[in-house]
Parts: structure tokens; C-alpha cells; sequence
């Protein structure tokens, strides 16, 4: 086996177990730990790794958080498989709750059901709502966050206290074994009202969101009803969302082509 697909294999090791040791890598693979070394070594001259005493683990993912009109485009193609599939899950007379993340809003922009009563907090997704003639749409007010694009706040809050809904909607920066969790306080409060507001809470994320903790818990996995998602968690994290009940639901991305 060349050195390039052994440095893969390790990746695919490190993303299903979290930390690999020298020993580990000579026994999977037959090889010297000499050669060992020299493949961590080759690994953390391209960032793939951070080398530990007699092995490595995975580097943390990166916690920065995107302007809107930037996450709209990163990971598009697995955004528009979950966001399409969302959409599909929206029937005729459904009330229904979209937070402000940019997957939800690939499935505002796909929504197809008749008759359909939208609450959200995300200026874009009224917009590209105000388009569907079949959708009425109420946008909950105060005070806007610019560079992420919802509104948040005491009104906001008060507001949502006055909905019930069928379904709600949710992006997330971060899903834990402990829970969902987002790097704005301020979001993530009003977040936490559209969950109690809804009948089903349907999560949207991709695999990248998966292990990541952010600044703010809003809710335990309890709270989910269902994950859809591009891949499958790793099991520690499966363990947990099927003890809390939570369904999974895996979506091939999908290409951009023709769009």
C-alpha cells in the first residue's frame, strides 16, 4: 500500500475513532513504526493532524461562523439534499416554524405544499416566501442581527409565544451527545421558544455539525423529533439519539447542475 492511501485509511480511523496511536497504525497495516512515523509526520505537514505522544487525534473543527450569504454556499450540495428532502415532509394547511439557518431556507425556497402558514424570524426566508402564492408568511419582529440576517429579542420571543405549530424547522451549528447548541445567545433564545411552539421539531444538519459544541445550548436531544441529515453519526452518537428517541434520517447530497 502507497503512502497516500494508508494516510487516507488513518483519516477515515481518526474520523470514526477520534485518536489514533503509533501501535494501532503498524498493526493495521503491517508496517514498521519508523514508517509509522513518517506517515503521522507527512499527515501533520498537511494539517490533517495534531501529533500526540506516541500518536495523533483529529484537529478541532474550526468554530468561526460564516456571514449568511457565505454559509449559503458552503456545502451546498449536501444543504440542498436535506433541505429538499424538508421540504418534501411540508403537507397541504400545515403551520409550520423556520428558524434563520441557510438549510431551512433551501427548503423555503423548495417548498411545493398548498395552503401552507410560515413563522420565521429570518428576513431571506420571508423573501423568498413572498414569492409562493400558495404560502402566507408572518415575519416575527425586532431587533436585526446584519451579518447573520434574523431577528432576536424580548419581542421576537413574546411574539412566538402566541403560535402553535405543526412542524418547526431547525438549522444547528452544533450537535453533542449533550445536545443542540449555536454561537449566538441571543438566537439561540429564541430557538429555544420555537421548540416549545412546535408539535414536531425536525433538525436539519449536515455531518460536519456533528460532534461540534458551541457557545449556547438550547436544547437537549430529547427535544428533537427528527435528525435529517448527509451521514451517519459516529456510534457514540448514535447510541444517544436513539436512546432520546430521535429519528435519523440519511439523504445522499445532491449535485448543484441545472440549478
Amino acid at each position: 500500500m502507497y503512502q497516500e492511501e494508508r494516510i487516507s485509511a488513518i483519516k477515515q480511523y481518526l474520523e470514526q475513532h477520534q485518536r489514533v496511536s503509533i501501535q494501532d497504525i503498524c498493526e493495521i497495516f503491517s508496517i514498521s513504526r519508523d514508517t509509522a512515523r513518517r506517515d503521522l509526520l507527512k499527515m501533520d505537514e498537511l494539517a490533517m493532524i495534531h501529533r500526540t505522544h506516541g500518536g495523533a487525534v483529529l484537529p478541532p473543527a474550526s468554530k468561526e461562523i460564516y456571514k449568511y450569504k457565505d454559509r449559503l454556499v458552503r456545502q451546498s450540495g449536501k444543504k440542498r439534499a436535506i433541505g429538499l428532502h424538508a421540504a418534501s415532509l411540508v403537507r397541504d394547511g400545515d403551520f409550520i416554524l423556520m428558524d434563520a439557518s441557510t438549510t431551512v431556507q433551501v427548503t423555503a425556497d423548495h417548498l411545493s405544499a398548498r395552503d401552507v402558514v410560515v413563522v420565521t424570524n429570518s428576513i431571506d426566508i420571508a423573501d423568498a416566501l413572498s414569492r409562493k402564492e400558495e404560502v402566507r408568511t408572518y415575519l416575527l419582529g425586532g431587533e436585526l442581527n446584519p451579518q447573520h440576517r434574523f431577528l432576536y429579542g424580548q419581542s421576537t420571543i413574546a411574539k412566538l409565544a402566541d403560535y402553535q405549530v405543526d412542524k418547526l424547522f431547525l438549522g444547528a451549528c452544533g450537535i453533542t451527545a449533550s445536545g443542540l447548541s449555536y454561537p449566538h445567545e441571543e438566537d439561540g433564545d429564541v430557538k429555544r421558544e420555537m421548540i416549545r411552539r412546535a408539535d414536531q421539531v425536525i433538525v436539519l444538519a449536515d455531518h460536519t455539525k456533528f460532534g461540534q459544541g458551541m457557545f449556547y445550548k438550547i436544547a437537549g436531544l430529547e427535544s428533537i423529533d427528527l435528525l435529517i441529515t448527509d451521514r451517519q453519526p459516529d456510534q457514540p452518537l448514535m447510541d444517544m439519539l436513539a436512546e432520546h428517541k430521535v429519528e435519523l434520517l440519511i439523504v445522499p447530497d445532491v449535485s448543484l447542475d441545472g440549478e
